[in-house]
């Protein structure tokens, strides 16, 4: 193993953390830095204000230093570590200039690899490997293992290390981001989840073909005594080369392609092949998740579950038991016969079209924002075919006006320029009637107008309970 920065003593260690980031990882490489006695220097771009939730789970420990609103280089080449948020790409010039005084730059996912003693399970994809993950760890939880949930789907387990042991598993969702850094350690997952791929993050990975070997990590490095569970109908995935076993998963019959194992499902019921069984699940009676793709997600993580040792009974249990992740196509409440999803964290094409595609009843979306540079035609298509009404939102909007009003013969209500979120929530709902979906499902990241997609889809939550305490108070004066 190529060691990034490994060391079991941090004490009196002068380390940078560059970006708290929003999810939790900077605050948790903090905690365990500091709590080894590093001398903690925490840098950011954005000041206090911006950061408030980030500095309040770091207000017990007094000994950090904060340096806000902006970087020195001097920081940086001081350091006797340098640990950077994911997102920020090594040629930044400020991990340059730490580089060329011969400081180590590792990451907090790095950091919790060199230290985590427990068999990883890990999901990574353009699509769906938030659920995914989610789903795996309740199932795991329900086999009778410890099981830890973490990585981007917003939890770091480094302050928790010292509690996981060798016999328990991790569950991790991995961003392309991690795994750029995570090959520089060349490892790779036991068991590791591909759920689908497509063009994502151009703007940070430059080519179709970097943001590719970024996701092929968690396959690149792994062991013949390893598993690869890949999606069947991904053709890009499904041809990816394999070190280990190879398990798939599909809704299609696609045991003709197995190797050594698949799970499809077929109709109402998952059929389940492996070497010396052949089960059939009720997994659409158990999976409360909308959706095809959500059918998909479950077999992801049913494959992934069993090859970590999980029975029939825990696979039941964790599904029929599993809560859906906040901003997932999370239904919020039904007010005046309308139903409300938050669906925020779809910040992909192809994941706002499988959010449109999860539903029967006529949908009023609210979609687009920050400009990732990806192509929008299929998402923009897919809106004129299936939309009642879109409000387009940030960056973004014009981009899906021209692709909509291009599809000759459409019926979807196209809103006009929409400058807020609460101009674009008011739109949708005066479109729309009872019977309807109003669905955010935005197909775009948040950062033009949100600090993430967790503000944006809270900002959503609020304006819907808001919307119902109206139509509360209405229905007591009429009564």
């Amino acid at each position: 193993m190529t060691p990034d920065h490994f060391q079991r003593d941090y004490r009196d260690q002068r380390i940078l953390v560059m970006g708290l980031g929003s999810f939790g990882g900077g605050s948790g490489v903090v905690r365990f830095l500091a709590s080894r006695g590093a001398k903690v220097t925490v840098t950011d771009t954005r000041p206090a204000d911006k950061l408030s939730d980030a500095l309040g789970e770091l207000a017990d420990i007094p000994s950090i230093e904060f340096k806000l609103g902006g970087h020195e280089v001097v920081d940086f080449q001081q350091s006797d570590l340098v640990v950077a948020n994911p997102a920020v790409r090594r040629d930044n010039p400020y991990l340059l200039a730490a580089q060329g005084a011969g400081v180590p730059i590792t990451s907090e996912m790095n950091l919790f690899w060199q230290w985590n003693p427990a068999p990883v399970v890990a999901v990574t994809g353009s699509n769906g490997k938030s659920t995914t993950t989610a789903l795996i760890h309740s199932i795991l939880k329900n086999s009778g293992r410890t099981a830890w949930l973490g990585g981007n789907i917003g939890v770091s387990l480094l302050p928790e290390i010292e509690r996981i042991q060798p016999n328990d598993v991790v569950v991790l969702e991995l961003s392309s981001f991690q795994l750029t850094d995570l090959d520089r350690l060349q490892v790779s997952p036991a068991i590791s989840v591909i759920t689908n791929f497509s063009a994502n993050h151009l703007d940070w990975h430059d080519t179709l073909e970097h943001y590719r070997w970024a996701k092929q990590t968690m396959l690149r490095w792994q062991k013949p005594t390893d598993t690869a569970v890949l999606n069947a109908e991904d053709t890009d995935v499904s041809s990816w080369s394999v070190r280990g076993e190879r398990l798939l998963f599909g809704i299609g019959d696609c045991a003709h392609t197995v190797q050594f194992g698949v799970f499809s499902g077929l109709d109402r019921r998952a059929r389940v092949h492996f070497q010396n069984r052949d089960d059939e699940l009720p997994l659409c009676a158990w999976l409360k998740l909308p959706g095809r793709h959500n059918l998909a997600n479950a077999l992801a993580a049913c494959c992934a579950a069993v090859r970590a040792g999980a029975s029939i009974d825990a696979i039941r249990e964790g599904i029929t038991n599993y809560q859906p992740l906040p901003h997932r196509l999370q239904w919020i409440a039904d007010v005046d016969g309308r139903s409300f999803y938050n669906d925020s964290l779809a910040t992909t094409p192809e994941s706002a079209i499988v959010g449109l595609q999860a539903f029967e009843r006529p949908v009023i979306l609210l979609a687009g924002g920050y400009d990732k540079q990806v192509d929008l035609t299929d998402m923009g298509k897919e809106i004129a075919r299936r939309a009642k009404g879109v409000a387009l939102m940030g960056q973004t909007s014009g981009t899906l006006h021209k692709i909509i009003n291009s599809e000759t013969g459409h019926s979807c209500l196209v809103s006009p320029e929409l400058r807020s979120f609460r101009e674009a929530f008011d739109w949708a709902v005066s479109e729309s009637s009872s019977e309807d979906v109003i669905l955010l499902s935005p197909g775009c990241a948040s950062y033009d107008w949100f600090r993430n997609f967790a503000d944006r889809g809270s900002q959503f939550e609020e304006f819907v309970r808001s919307l119902a305490r109206i139509a509360k108070n209405d229905a007591d004066d009429a009564g």
